[in-house]
C-alpha cells in the first residue's frame, strides 16, 4: 500500500475540557467539555476508524492484527502507540503512570505509559505541574497525607513550541489554558494522585489511587530534559523533539515541498497548521489542520507539499 491511512477522530469528554478542540481545529462537537481528541487509537477505550481509501471502515486494530505488513511486520499484541490532542480547559488530575511491568501485573496486562507533550499553544502565564519535590518514599508519603500540595508539586511556565517528555513514574499535570499534543504508549491506565477536591456533576469526587500513585513514582524526581535537534532539508525543518525507548517524536515544518524516504515501520502524522498534500506513487492526497494519518511501511519515497507543520512519530 502506497498511500496514507487517514483516520476519523474520536473525543472524548472530560470534567477538565474545552471548546478549543472545535475552535482551535474545526471538529464538529457540540459539548463544552471535550478534553481528549483521541486522533490514532488502536486501545479498546477509543478506537480509531479507517476515514477513507481501501480499509474505509475498518477500526485500526484490525489493521493491526490482519494486516500487520502495513506496520513493517512490527512484533507486539497490540499497536504501541496513541495519539491525542488535549485541551485543559481547567486544570487535570495530578497523576503519574506505571511502567509495563507493574501495569502488565495489577492492570490486567495493559501496557504502562510513558508520554510527551508537545505545546501547541497557551494562555500567557500557563503552567504544567512535572515532577515532585519529596526527597525520599517516605517523604512523599508524609507530605501526600498531609496535603502539602504546594510543596510537594514542581510547577513549570510554558509557552506554545515547548516540548516535554513525561517517561513513567513522572508526577504531572497539565493546568489550565494548555492545549497540546500528546505522543504516548496505547494504555489508559492513569492513577490519580490529587483532584483538587472536585466534584463531577453527580457531586461525586473523582477515585483517588494513592496507594498505586506511591508504588509508582520515581523518587526522588528525575528532569528529563529534551535538546531539540533541528536540521534544514530541502523545502523545510525537521526538528527531533525526542528518541527514547517507546518512541521517536518529530516536528515536520514544510515550507514549499520537501522529499522523504520511509525506512520505518510506520509514521503517525498530525497536522497542526496550514494545508499541503502528500504525493506518493499512488496520487496526491490533501492534508490540512487537524488531520491525522499512518504512513505505512513500504511507501518508500513520498513528498509533502505546501505550508504546514506536523508532529510525526513513530515506535
Amino acid at each position: 500500500m502506497k498511500q496514507p491511512i487517514f483516520l476519523a477522530p474520536l473525543f472524548q469528554e472530560r470534567i477538565w475540557g474545552g471548546t478549543k478542540l472545535n475552535t482551535e481545529f474545526g471538529y464538529d462537537i457540540e459539548s463544552d467539555l471535550t478534553g481528549e481528541c483521541w486522533a490514532v487509537s488502536a486501545h479498546p477505550n477509543g478506537q480509531s476508524v479507517v476515514s477513507s481509501g481501501p480499509f474505509k471502515g475498518k477500526v485500526l486494530s484490525e489493521l493491526w492484527d490482519q494486516h500487520r505488513e502495513l506496520f513493517g511486520n512490527l512484533e507486539g499484541d497490540v499497536f504501541p502507540l496513541l495519539t491525542k490532542i488535549l485541551d485543559a480547559n481547567n486544570d487535570l488530575s495530578v497523576q503519574v503512570h506505571p511502567n509495563d511491568e507493574y501495569a502488565n501485573q495489577h492492570e490486567n496486562g495493559e501496557l504502562g505509559k510513558t508520554e510527551c507533550w508537545y505545546v501547541i499553544d497557551c494562555e500567557e502565564n500557563a503552567e504544567i505541574i512535572y515532577g515532585h519535590t519529596a526527597k525520599t518514599t517516605e517523604q512523599l508519603i508524609e507530605m501526600v497525607r498531609h496535603g502539602e500540595w504546594g510543596s510537594l508539586l514542581r510547577r513549570i511556565k510554558v509557552k506554545p513550541g515547548d516540548f516535554f517528555y513525561v517517561p513513567s513514574g513522572t508526577i504531572h499535570a497539565l493546568c489550565s489554558g494548555v492545549l497540546i499534543l500528546e505522543t504516548q504508549q496505547s494504555s489508559d491506565t492513569t492513577y490519580r494522585v490529587y483532584d483538587y477536591d472536585r466534584v463531577d456533576q453527580n457531586g461525586q469526587k473523582r477515585e483517588l489511587h494513592i496507594e498505586k500513585s506511591i508504588d509508582v513514582t520515581t523518587v526522588p524526581h528525575q528532569d528529563f530534559a529534551v535538546e531539540p535537534a533541528v536540521e534544514n532539508v530541502p523545502g523545510g525543518k525537521i526538528t527531533t523533539l525526542v528518541k527514547e525507548e517507546f518512541f521517536s517524536v518529530y516536528k515536520w515544518d514544510i515550507s514549499t515541498s520537501a522529499t522523504f524516504t520511509q525506512d520505518k515501520p510506520f509514521l503517525i502524522g498530525s497536522v497542526l497548521r496550514g494545508t499541503g498534500e502528500i504525493v506518493t506513487e499512488e496520487g496526491s492526497f490533501l492534508i490540512e489542520k487537524g488531520v491525522h494519518f499512518i504512513l505505512p511501511s513500504g511507501l518508500e519515497n513520498f513528498e509533502v507539499k505546501g505550508e504546514v507543520q506536523l508532529i510525526v512519530s513513530h515506535p
